[in-house]
């Protein structure tokens, strides 16, 4: 994996937790099935579920030009993050990226390429939510993992291949905040979120009282609620317990006051890479490998069995 342009962004990842009791919030690692995993930490299994995912018989690749260009490439060229917990983050010492958007990813590039050294199937560039479209449009990356929520507005830049995950939008605070339980305590209250994201729309109109203060990225956001400079931070529900998975300084309260359906993005000029790309996710949803790159990594920290993936093309713009 080879780390190229590294613009400001947005610390991402997600995963759905509407079957999840948050209570009064969740702090530092939460109930997990696997206390002693460190977020972000490569366990055994990783490496043998991308080994083991599948691979496309090579009449169906050879027959979509999206698909043979990036075999013939021999890896595939991925927008998105090396510094979200579980999802999709780099260990400093060997480099690795792992998580279950970076698994993904591999298992895209092995599905296309057949081939099975995690750490060579993917090439890595640093997305934010003002680049992604203009990556994907200018053809530096082949496709982009990053938390990207499927919009009608959206999806006349790009194309959307799922949804593969849905998450929504929530509210983090201090870890001692008892104030602030839900949507409607945050009423006259200073509320960070991230410039052109879905929930500060979702805010003016949800929450029109807030009072919205814009940062341009994730870590600035968490910040300004650890310090005090605002009450609360609202955006996908998936990313806050992301930060506060590795923050005791910081809680995710409430339940997901939105529906933030997740696509991996695509470019809209060749429309048979959203074809190929929804086929492999048909495929590793039937055959449970997306369940196991679940358990292996947003399992170690949210208990139970791996959610149900959305149904294809339910989200508009899908």
């Amino acid at each position: 994996m080879t780390t190229t342009t590294r613009p400001t962004r947005r610390s991402v990842l997600t995963w759905t937790l509407g079957a999840v009791a948050l209570g009064a919030g969740l702090t530092a690692c939460g109930s997990g099935g696997a206390a002693d995993q460190v977020p972000g930490q490569k366990s055994s299994a990783y490496d043998a579920i991308i080994k083991g995912a599948p691979v496309a018989d090579t009449a169906s690749v050879d027959a979509n030009t999206w698909a043979s260009a990036v075999k013939k490439q021999g890896f595939l060229k991925v927008g998105g993050t090396d510094s979200g917990p579980l999802f999709s983050i780099k260990d400093p010492t060997t480099g690795e990226l792992t998580g279950f958007d970076a698994g993904l990813a591999q298992m895209l590039s092995r599905y296309i390429t057949g081939k099975s050294d995690p750490q060579s199937l993917t090439r890595l560039t640093i997305t934010t939510v003002d680049t992604r479209e203009t990556l994907l449009q200018n053809h530096t990356v082949d496709a982009v993992f990053a938390t990207y929520t499927i919009t009608p507005a959206r999806a006349k830049k790009v194309a959307f291949a799922g949804p593969y995950y849905e998450s929504g939008d929530a509210i983090m605070v201090k870890a001692d905040n008892t104030t602030i339980k839900g949507l409607a305590d945050l009423a006259g209250k200073k509320v960070a979120t991230e410039t052109n994201s879905t929930a500060a729309l979702a805010l003016a109109k949800m929450a029109p009282d807030a009072k919205v203060q814009l940062f341009q990225e994730d870590a600035e956001c968490v910040a300004a609620v650890q310090q005090g400079r605002v009450d609360a931070y609202v955006l996908d529900q998936g990313i806050l317990i992301s930060d506060a998975s590795s923050n005791k300084a910081v809680k995710v309260v409430g339940q997901p006051f939105t529906k933030e359906p997740y696509g991996i993005g695509l470019p809209l000029d060749d429309p048979s890479a959203k074809q190929f790309v929804n086929a492999w996710l048909t495929k590793i949803f039937d055959d449970g490998s997306w369940a196991k790159l679940w358990k292996a990594t947003i399992g170690t920290i949210v208990s139970g069995e791996a959610p149900t993936p959305p149904i294809l093309g339910s989200a508009a713009g899908s």
